[in-house]
């Protein structure tokens, strides 16, 4: 049942019809699809299209969800656990302290050594306070040698105390199940471990050697051999010495050639070569080990050449050089769409959407700041168009509208939908975009080569520049607000002049102070003008008559009475659309 708020008859019952006319009853469609993915919406409009006039959020409800913070969205922060108890297991695991040690050993069965010294690591491990004594294995020795303790925690003395981390320091002798061995020295983690755990360690002490190694190392008598060549001597010389060379068999010329790589070993022992191939991942090749066994390589002979007196290695590089790397370049900016939106076509096969601040879509949703400005040309036809700039915080775009004009002969409406706006003199591949700190009063604006002068600003403006008034310099600040002084406190010329100037203006402002009289305590003059910007997206001040009435009609307005249907007709526009700026004027007050 809805009534035609035009044709005069109060909204009561018995005197309101249904649309005879009326064909259309279907339901509007609440699904939808987006990158592929089902996003159910909110009906806004009933059956047969009549848009709903409940369970929509008002002005005063949105402003309400853009001041609350994205706690709402993503909830409280979780607070970091608290440490965990780290076990010394894990702690001091794979940390080991190393002494160097050394004991002495009788020798009862021997005429040529009385004792022996055998020099020892003791290892401590921190993780469980064990520890381990290897000797370190010599070739040829005759002694059995390696792991003398095995890793266990060993007793310090006869009451059940165990050696410690503590206990241990360079210059002092320990005991272990009857062998006292004497430490030297440690090794620089051990040393640096000790020092930060507030231990003052002994001065290093030197190895002490064992006497009959050192009367072994001493030079033998020599013999005189009938040749100065032995083959058994140099088997015994250069048993398991070999010569490794790394080479390249360079066979590019021919059909169907490369260059591969090879090692080259030589025996020392009995001068045989063997030449082995270098196999990597997925050669295409068989993993044969060898291009050529090990045996003896006949050379030809040069004049004076002695054997092994090569004594200059140079090395030859014959790594293959890379080409420089390409350096990629975006193309031009063609000018559709913003550089960032463009640009994914050269990052990816399937493009991308940029990626969007959304904390800062979610706090500034729905803040937008209004300017108004005019436009700087010679023409003088431009000189009295006004318009209106509206920047989105939450995209930080701008939208510019110039409100029509009755016979000034320039088609007004939207000048240009929502973007972002270039600064002049920004390169293409970095460009820099207008922000709220570039508006204020006397800024110039400059728009795709067309240049805007800024004159005035509401009082929302005001508001965010106060409270954001790091963003903005001082002389922005002071012209915001010495420019709303201005306009708070008029001059009563001026005013007398304006009234003088257009008898319409002094009608229609006689007209609004009678309404104000007469409807001073209508219950929708608080929200009335939140509930026409709610359908204003361009903020241009103009509302379709349409949906100026049905405005009305959902916050009970008077439209029948007979002043006000005198201030609807002062307020009316070409092309179906109604000034609201100056209608919610009479009930703002």
């Amino acid at each position: 049942m809805v009534s035609n708020p035009v044709h005069g008859l109060p909204f009561l019952p018995g005197t309101s019809f249904k649309d005879s006319t009326k064909t259309a009853f279907h339901r509007s469609q609440t699904l939808s699809y987006r990158n592929g993915y089902a996003i159910v919406r909110r009906p806004t409009v009933g059956i047969g299209g009549d848009r709903l006039q409940f369970n929509q959020l008002s002005q005063a409800e949105l402003d309400e969800l853009a001041s609350k913070a994205p706690v709402l969205t993503y909830g409280q922060p979780k607070q970091a656990p608290p440490a965990d108890f780290i076990p010394a297991h894990v702690a001091f695991d794979k940390k080991v302290l190393k002494f160097d040690a050394y004991f002495q050993e009788d020798v009862p069965m021997s005429t040529e050594e009385q004792y022996r010294i055998r020099q020892v690591n003791i290892y401590y491990y921190l993780e469980d306070d064990s520890m381990s004594v290897i000797e370190p294995v010599v070739e040829n020795s005759g002694i059995l040698q390696g792991k003398l303790i095995k890793r266990q925690r060993l007793a310090k003395n006869d009451r059940g105390d165990h050696y410690h981390w503590k206990d241990l320091n360079r210059g002092i002798n320990i005991t272990i199940y009857g062998k006292t061995f004497r430490v030297v020295d440690c090794d620089q983690f051990t040393q640096v471990f000790l020092e930060s755990q507030g231990i003052e360690l002994n001065p290093p002490e030197k190895m002490a050697l064992d006497p009959y190694t050192e009367l072994r190392k001493q030079p033998l008598r020599k013999y005189v051999t009938p040749s100065d060549f032995d083959q058994l001597k140099q088997f015994l010389t250069f048993d398991k010495q070999v010569l490794r060379f790394y080479a390249i068999w360079d066979d590019t010329d021919s059909m169907y050639g490369e260059c591969r790589t090879y090692i080259i070993h030589y025996y020392l022992m009995d001068d045989t070569v063997e030449i082995r191939e270098v196999h990597e991942r997925n050669d295409g090749r068989d993993p044969f080990p060898l291009l050529m066994n090990r045996q003896r390589v006949p050379k030809v002979l040069v004049e004076n050449a002695k054997k092994f007196g090569i004594t200059d290695l140079p090395r030859i590089d014959v790594s293959k050089r890379e080409p420089p790397p390409v350096k990629q370049e975006l193309p031009p900016y063609n000018g559709f769409g913003l550089v960032e939106d463009s640009a994914q076509n050269c990052f990816a096969l399937i493009p991308k959407a940029p990626k969007k601040d959304v904390i800062k879509m979610l706090v500034n949703d729905n803040k937008v700041l209004r300017y108004l400005a005019v436009l700087e040309s010679p023409i003088p036809e431009d000189k009295d168009r006004r318009f209106v700039f509206s920047y989105f915080l939450a995209t930080d775009m701008i939208s510019i509208f110039e409100p029509p004009v009755r016979n000034s002969g320039i088609i007004g409406g939207k000048y240009l939908g929502r973007t972002k706006v270039v600064k002049p003199y920004s390169t293409v591949d970095n460009p820099v975009y207008y922000g709220p700190s570039d508006f204020f009063i006397g800024a110039v604006i400059e728009v795709f080569g067309h240049r805007f002068i800024i004159l005035d600003t509401d009082e929302y403006v005001l508001k965010y520049m106060e409270s954001n008034a790091a963003q903005y310099s001082p002389e922005a600040l002071a012209s915001i607000q010495n420019h709303v002084r201005k306009r708070e406190a008029p001059a009563p010329e001026a005013e007398s002049k304006q009234t003088e100037k257009d008898p319409g203006v002094q009608e229609l402002e006689a007209l609004i102070d009678t309404i104000q009289k007469q409807l001073k305590d209508h219950s929708c003059k608080d929200n009335i003008r939140e509930a026409f910007q709610i359908y204003d997206k361009e903020a241009s001040g103009y509302v379709d008559r349409d949906m100026f009435f049905k405005i009305c009609e959902s916050l009970n307005v008077p439209v029948d009475d007979s002043l006000v249907k005198e201030l609807i007709r002062m307020c009316s526009h070409g092309e179906g659309k109604i000034n609201y700026y100056n209608f919610v004027r009479a009930f703002s007050n």
